[in-house]
């Protein structure tokens, strides 16, 4: 399998890169990837507003992401845009197996500081894995204008995924967050290896 450029492994930290193939299925089911593209904009936006109700007494993370909310929620009106632009049609929202699974290893009991860390590392790690999926996309399609397309979105991702670990060393000590933020690359590796290689999704 390929390897993550030195920049990207450094920059994400993704122990598992995407394999180059997806690519080719995505473009093949473009109507299918913005339609999931749209939805994955969507569910950050609502997640960013959970995430500013449950912790509304932390000014920082509040401050932070009330503008991410505003940007995701962009984000999928210019995903749908483009999906309108093409006769193409917002199908249904699907069953996202990927981030079901990073649900699944979040903390459910113990401290609060536990989950909301979990929280935040879960946000910081999808939008890396999309961060480094547009990458692909913005590298790999054929369409030069869909290729500036993704590249906008991959620039986009690569700013939320640092927000989202600077907020959780804001309110947690750093050496407690990197020990979690090691184990949680080291699970999101093996769910992507496991996981059905498929162009109709972003994850």
């Amino acid at each position: 399998m390929e390897e993550l450029s030195q920049d990207t492994r450094n920059i994400l930290g993704l122990h598992l890169p995407t394999d180059p193939r997806w690519v080719n299925l995505a473009e093949i089911s473009l109507e299918e990837i913005l339609t999931d593209h749209a939805y994955c904009e969507q569910k950050a936006a609502t997640t960013c507003i959970s995430l500013i109700q449950r912790y509304s007494s932390r000014a920082e993370l509040v401050s932070s992401l009330s503008p991410i909310v505003t940007e995701e929620w962009g984000h999928f009106r210019l995903v749908l845009a483009e999906l309108q632009k093409r006769n193409l049609k917002l199908g249904k929202q699907r069953r996202d197996e990927y981030v079901n699974a990073l649900i699944g290893f979040q903390q459910k009991g113990g401290d609060s500081e536990g989950r909301m860390l979990d929280q935040l590392l879960t946000m910081a790690l999808i939008e890396a894995r999309s961060c480094e999926r547009f990458k692909r996309l913005s590298e790999g399609l054929q369409d030069t204008y869909m290729q500036k397309f993704y590249r906008r979105f991959m620039e986009s991702e690569a700013g939320h995924y640092t927000l989202f670990i600077e907020l959780a060393e804001t309110y947690i000590d750093r050496d407690k967050v990197r020990s979690r933020w090691k184990e949680w690359l080291e699970f999101e590796a093996g769910v992507m290896q496991q996981m059905e290689l498929r162009g109709d999704r972003i994850h």
